[in-house]
């Protein structure tokens, strides 16, 4: 079987189109954009071209609301620090408990500086509660930072109500949209975001570029001061290849949205009601009503998550796990343990991620692997016993965690 890929919530393949748009970029198109001279001239028009592909693609009012940075994670920080720097007599944080690492260990670090940072929890579906939400949002709160779609489970937030929510309050918004720029329609000029977080390579440009959307009149510190770059908010010679690479990729997901919400979700759907079909004991995580088009979680009770990437990898099936377990821990993911799902099922959650370029043929061969790995790994499990899971399997066993 040829490799089938199905982790592109971790990275995605560079489009063709991308790679052949970037080419010229690392030969004769060299100049410094900041250069007078007609070399640094072509090059600082097609950092202008692709400002106003990503503008389009986020249905920003202003091109110059796009600044271009090295990835999500600068992004992030860039956003929250600024808000802080900007409002000195604000010193409190919301966020919550299902955040990306880009933004929790900052939140944690700003913590031992003497900032508060309230942390938003979840139901069982992964659904924040917008009441809880309002009584944080204060004079003293600098900013909320929420993601727009969870990378792990795919259920989407409801941000351009949270946004709203803290314009009313007089607070900033920020929303690491990481995961969902490209796979749903956007349209921020109608919202009342104030900063979002883009990285390229989820969105099949390369690594090593990212976007921050600041709304044309936001107060904002720069994280780093140099040159004038990016009108002075983002200083260093620009990263042009990438950010053509940015450009083009942003103009083909714009032309591929309709692709990415009907086949690319017909496929999810597929595949996630052949396996839950297929294997006993398992279920979707998250919301199933209201995530990305591309994303599936499925826990499988009574295993554990490294196993089955390995076995799936030894088929050539690339996925990932929502268990830490890859890290030398054996405690189960944050977003599974905010959602209390039971131990059993937590250690077993494998993250399914689809892009266009994946056909219904691999979702097929998939279904097809995953039932023997099932049997194979549950026949070792201290949990299961003959045909099914041992009487009160919390019991059989229970490791501490620390």
């Amino acid at each position: 079987m040829a490799g089938i890929y199905l982790d592109n919530n971790a990275t995605t393949q560079v489009a063709p189109e991308v790679v052949e748009a970037m080419l010229p970029y690392f030969s004769e198109q060299f100049g410094n954009p900041s250069s007078m001279h007609s070399f640094g001239n072509k090059v600082g028009f097609a950092i202008k071209k692709a400002r106003k592909q990503i503008q389009q693609l986020l249905g920003a009012e202003h091109d110059s609301e796009i600044i271009f940075t090295s990835c999500g994670t600068e992004s992030d920080s860039t956003a929250i620090i600024s808000a802080l720097k900007a409002q000195p007599e604000r010193n409190e944080i919301i966020t919550t408990v299902v955040e990306h690492p880009a933004v929790l260990s900052l939140c944690e670090h700003l913590e031992k500086e003497g900032y508060k940072v309230h942390y938003l929890k979840v139901d069982k579906k992964g659904r924040l509660d917008l009441d809880e939400y309002k009584s944080v949002l204060s004079e003293r709160a600098a900013i909320v930072s929420v993601m727009w779609a969870n990378n792990e489970s795919g259920t989407l937030f409801p941000v351009l109500k949270m946004a709203e929510m803290a314009k009313e309050a007089g607070v900033m918004f920020h929303t690491d949209a990481v995961q969902a720029v490209g796979k749903i329609p956007m349209d921020l000029k109608s919202s009342k975001i104030d900063m979002l977080s883009i990285s390229g390579h989820k969105l099949h440009a390369p690594k090593g570029i990212g976007v921050l959307y600041l709304r044309r009149g936001v107060r904002f510190r720069p994280l780093l001061r140099g040159g004038h770059q990016e009108r002075g908010r983002r200083a260093g010679t620009e990263n042009t290849a990438s950010i053509v690479g940015l450009g083009k990729a942003a103009e083909l997901a714009l032309e591929h949205m309709a692709f990415e919400n009907t086949e690319v979700a017909a496929m999810r759907d597929r595949l996630e009601q052949g396996i839950l079909e297929a294997v006993p004991h398992c279920f979707v995580t998250g919301d199933p009503e209201n995530r990305l088009p591309n994303t599936t979680n499925i826990a499988f009770e009574f295993v554990e998550g490294e196993a089955i990437l390995m076995l799936l990898n030894k088929q050539g099936i690339a996925a990932s796990s929502g268990s830490a377990c890859t890290s030398g821990s054996l405690e189960p993911s944050h977003v599974m343990r905010a959602m209390s799902i039971p131990f059993t099922a937590a250690h077993g959650s494998v993250r399914l991620s689809l892009s266009r370029y994946n056909r219904m043929g691999e979702v097929e061969n998939v279904i097809q692997a995953i039932p023997p790995i099932m049997a194979r790994l549950r026949k070792l499990s201290p949990y299961w016993q003959g045909d099914g899971p041992v009487e009160e399997p919390e019991k059989a066993f229970a490791p501490m965690y620390a």
